[in-house]
């Protein structure tokens, strides 16, 4: 194993000195418990917060900001949060008007979320994120994952949220963002767990994981290394199938690279999507490429496919200013 750390020990918390350091701008860190909070807070606006298992940066700490999240909460490495963490992060951010969760759908991460909605001395309601189309039940979730849709349910509801929307119809929003979200990840190499020192699965030259989670968990199958449009036809084809667009809808695109897959392969990935997207009558309204929810440094990707409609559309555009995603005002 080759990684520049220190220590597997102390590598979560390091990280997250560095990175308050370099956002000071943006974000404070609190250190016990450990969470990290939007620095200017907005007076009567519904807190958002989210977290889960470190190793997926940038999500969630790099959403952490104005147009987004007011907190994340970070577990260790693949390791949901704890309840206290939740707890303090949401009585430093709360402004009034209560606190949405928007929650991956593992079972550690649904557990101690609603451990702590139920000890939240606070108006509060929940957002469970579960667009993963690979497998409807695994080792580690409830039920279908929670995998990157979680970036498109957390920047449209964050805009809501900047808008001034209450908390019943961000929980509502939220919620018709994840129905109209499926994705699905493809891996050519495990990820390696700093701790573990070793891969998480083995893995030939000349294979590839169909179907894999977020944390190298068991895709639909492991099949020989195919091209990419082959990939991507395979992708696409089990997204579409299950969200069964209408012809003429609207979309946003966004292929997540797994943490060590290049730009210029994500882009390749991504023109591969849109024709399949296109020959579904489906329009490429909005995209987003780049590694965002990643997997340390496992070498895949995923698809993304939400459907908008204009409202959709103009809160994916509303400004953003956080870590990992700028744009607008």
């Amino acid at each position: 194993m080759k990684k520049f750390i220190n220590s597997p020990q102390t590598l979560l918390q390091e990280s997250l000195a560095g990175f308050a350091a370099a956002h000071a701008d943006l974000i404070a860190l609190n250190d016990q418990p450990c969470f990290v909070r939007r620095k200017a807070l907005k007076p009567g606006k519904v807190a958002l917060i989210s977290g889960g298992g470190a190793g997926h940066e940038p999500l969630h700490a790099g959403f952490v900001g104005a147009g987004m999240l007011d907190a994340a909460c970070p577990g260790q490495i693949f390791t949901a949060p704890v309840p206290d963490q939740m707890l303090a992060a949401a009585r430093a951010v709360e402004q009034g008007a209560g606190v949405l969760f928007i929650v991956k759908n593992y079972e550690g991460d649904v557990m101690n979320f609603e451990m702590a909605a139920e000890m939240l001395d606070l108006p509060n309601a929940t957002v469970l994120v579960d667009d993963d189309v690979a497998v409807e039940s695994s080792t580690y979730s409830t039920g279908r994952r929670g995998v990157a849709g979680t970036l498109a349910v957390e920047k449209i509801v964050g805009a809501a949220a900047e808008q001034g929307r209450d908390l019943a119809a961000l929980k509502a929003l939220g919620e018709a963002v994840n129905r109209r979200t499926r994705s699905m990840g493809v891996a050519l190499t495990s990820c390696t767990v700093p701790a573990a020192g070793k891969p998480n699965f083995d893995i030939a030259d000349n294979e590839m994981e169909m179907g894999v989670g977020i944390h190298g968990e068991p895709g639909r199958r492991r099949v020989a290394l195919a091209p990419a449009r082959d990939i991507v036809a395979e992708l696409c084809g089990a997204i579409l199938g299950d969200l069964k667009p209408a012809r003429g809808a609207e979309a946003l695109l966004f292929v997540n690279g797994f943490g060590a897959t290049p730009s210029m392969e994500l882009y390749l990935l991504f023109a591969e999507a849109a024709k399949r997207l296109a020959d579904a009558g489906v329009a490429v309204a909005r995209s987003l490429v780049g590694s965002y929810v990643t997997s340390i440094d496992m070498a895949g990707a995923s698809i993304t496919v939400c459907l908008l409609d204009d409202e959709a559309k103009a809160l994916w555009d509303a400004p953003v200013h956080t870590a990992a995603l700028r744009w607008g005002a």
